[in-house]
């Protein structure tokens, strides 16, 4: 685990409003998801308002963490500099089986591996002491 932001060296999310009650939960090791109160929508990003009825009232639900690989790009050339050393990775989108998808990284693998409905579960990455990253890591079938 790094000592402090500048240590991990690569960026990280903006820890204010709906982010940071998202990674604080990440911190506990639990991941959650904004769940509207009125029809039951799952959403993510975090956001006030639910997409399917507009509601604006919602509750933080937990998830069990498993889900399956959506789809995924292989980066060799990197964006930034920080993840020259990374080359070659994927950007993942995971599918919960709760119904969110979200954007993580599949660790444990060589992206190169990587198939459609692969099982996954999440496991959590303390990247510095106040930011956790919620990762993912294949199942054994």
């Amino acid at each position: 685990m790094a000592s402090d932001a500048s240590a991990y060296g690569k960026p990280l999310p903006l820890m204010r409003g709906y982010t940071k009650e998202f990674y604080d939960f990440c911190k506990k090791r639990e991941l959650r998801f904004q769940r509207c109160s009125q029809c039951g929508a799952w959403r993510h990003t975090p956001r006030p308002m639910c997409g399917e009825c507009q509601s604006l009232q919602w509750k933080w639900e937990k998830v069990a963490g498993k889900g399956k690989v959506y789809t995924w790009t292989v980066t060799f050339q990197p964006l930034y500099p920080q993840f020259k050393a990374e080359v070659p990775y994927a950007g993942v989108i995971v599918e919960l089986d709760e119904g969110p998808r979200m954007v993580s990284w599949v660790t444990g693998i060589d992206p190169m591996q990587l198939k459609a409905d692969m099982p996954v579960e999440v496991w959590f990455d303390d990247v510095t002491p106040e930011v956790t990253i919620p990762k993912f890591r294949p199942v054994a079938c």
